[in-house]
């Protein structure tokens, strides 16, 4: 037997597709991209909000850009919302880009989960999975 250090056990975590209803990206304006996740309930939203899943820091890294190029994250209660914008690496039609609309780069999201434990009660986990929209 070995002798392993042991690990605090996480909480359990819920898929951000469970707890959204839609996951979606697109262009705002050829230089930025704006990423939304609409939320189910309100119960999902804060519980999204209040777990630190969404940084500046944690959406750079899942992005591959730095920090800086994390341009905004805003949560929109009345919506259910969170919106976060990034610096496009290449402008939209330039040579290179291979989404001009910006509509396929939602999907590094839909890895992403929330703790259960964290800020609210999960008990809100919905059913089903988001569904990305165009």
């Amino acid at each position: 037997m070995t002798n392993r250090p042991t690990r605090a056990a996480r909480p359990p975590a819920i898929p951000l597709t469970r707890l959204a209803r839609v996951i979606r990206s697109k262009n705002a304006g050829p230089f930025e991209l704006t990423l939304d996740v609409l939320f189910k309930t309100g119960r999902g939203f804060r519980l999204a909000r209040e777990s630190g899943v969404f940084t500046r820091r944690r959406i750079a890294r899942l992005y591959r850009v730095r920090p800086g190029d994390v341009l905004g994250l805003l949560w929109f209660e009345p919506a259910r919302a969170v919106k976060v914008t990034l610096r496009r690496r290449i402008p939209s039609g330039a040579p290179g880009d291979s989404d001009i609309y910006g509509a396929q780069q939602h999907a590094p999201l839909l890895a992403l989960t929330v703790p259960e434990g964290a800020g609210t009660t999960a008990k809100s986990a919905e059913k089903g999975r988001a569904r990305p929209t165009p």
